[in-house]
């Protein structure tokens, strides 16, 4: 799938959009095995055949302000992408996540006749439910991956079809915590604790130092703790800094990417809002989940909330069933203390740990579906 003809054009965001785009273009290999694929996407789309013309992360940016000072750099990217696919139009574009990018592209390229299609529906049902006309006139087909979301844009007259989370086949329903451990060199026994701040610069600016300051709180109450991090390659080193500034080198392992295998490994995960908090549930780990950002992001985001939740885990469930620590209220001392009641040594403790986990047990089954063939046969009936 690569070379100079374009026959689905593609832009995946981020990390997680990747690997969800990488799954649907597998499902299209099968299906249309000479079509080419390219556009905006990362290394495991690029495994499949993408042709990325610009790399993921050049859009993995989150937040008003954060956006504002890439603003410049990313208009002139969707510019250059528009430009490039109306001159020689494909027969469909897939918007993948990424709505603040997509939705306009998808717009013009509809109006030129392209089929569109969006996979991954904006959360119109948590906030800026505005967009909702502006799917309606720019999309074809929403690939949804929660059940409850077809019904919703239905309604407003937008073709939907469900077709599973595709991170649900990719985790065991049973994950083997012990071959984790070995294969990540920890401890068979002990309390592991997995720190994930998410994949973004900005992420690691405002969640990181938080999360650290947490793990040395836990570290002093419970010395026996062992932390790991999984960090995005492109951050590594700078991950690495904040774990020497925070003198906590011997402390923290820094793995290079293995999130799936940290959270096969834990016991209990200090994690940031986002799509990494779905994958935590689906591997039934007690989680807590937090978040910081600039305070002008953070004040314009809260103004459209429609919902008490941010964690997709809290979402599903519509209700607290995991902490939620958000903004100010995501203090070092707040962040300790909540992850460490995961850990309590008590009846009461392991019966909230148990009945969680067979929550997540239900929601993976809810989730599991043949996504990439169910995205497969949504985007052959747009094409007709």
């Amino acid at each position: 799938m690569s070379g100079a003809r374009c026959d689905v054009a593609m832009v995946a965001g981020e990390a997680s959009g990747d690997m969800l785009a990488a799954q649907l273009l597998a499902g299209l290999r099968q299906r249309w095995p000479d079509w080419q694929a390219a556009g905006i996407g990362g290394p495991h789309m690029q495994a499949q055949g993408f042709d990325a013309w610009w790399p993921s992360d050049k859009l993995a940016v989150r937040g008003y302000v954060e956006v504002l000072r890439h603003y410049r750099e990313i208009v002139g990217i969707r510019r250059q992408l528009r430009d490039r696919l109306l001159a020689a139009p494909p027969r469909v574009f897939v918007g993948v996540d990424a709505p603040d990018f997509n939705l306009s592209l998808e717009g013009d390229l509809r109006a030129a006749g392209v089929a569109t299609v969006h996979f991954v529906a904006p959360a119109v049902w948590a906030w800026r439910p505005e967009r909702i006309e502006v799917i309606r006139r720019h999309v074809d087909h929403v690939l949804c991956i929660f059940p409850f979301e077809p019904a919703l844009f239905q309604r407003h007259g937008i073709a939907a079809t469900y077709v599973g989370h595709p991170l649900a086949p990719l985790i065991p329903r049973h994950p083997d915590q012990a071959a984790a451990r070995a294969a990540l060199d920890l401890p068979a026994d002990g309390p592991v604790v997995a720190v994930l701040p998410g994949s973004r610069r900005a992420e690691i600016a405002h969640v990181l130092p938080r999360f650290l300051a947490a793990v040395q709180r836990m570290r002093q109450a419970r010395p026996e703790l062992a932390f790991v991090l999984p960090a995005v390659p492109a951050l590594q080193a700078e991950i690495e800094r904040h774990v020497r500034q925070a003198a906590l080198s011997d402390v923290v392992r820094v793995l290079q990417g293995q999130s799936h295998a940290a959270l096969a490994a834990c016991d209990v995960t200090l994690i940031a809002s986002g799509t990494a908090t779905l994958e935590a549930a689906l591997f039934k780990r007690p989680m807590v989940i937090a978040y910081h950002m600039n305070w002008l992001s953070w004040k314009l985001h809260q103004r459209k909330m429609l919902q008490p939740w941010v964690g997709l885990p809290n979402i599903l469930a519509q209700e607290f069933v995991v902490p939620e620590l958000l903004q100010d209220a995501a203090t070092p001392a707040a962040l300790a203390e909540a992850t460490l009641a995961w850990l309590a040594d008590d009846d009461a403790t392991a019966q909230r740990v148990q009945s969680l986990q067979q929550r997540f047990a239900a929601l993976h089954d809810t989730l599991n579906r043949p996504t990439a063939q169910l995205a497969t046969d949504a985007i052959a009936q747009v094409l007709g």
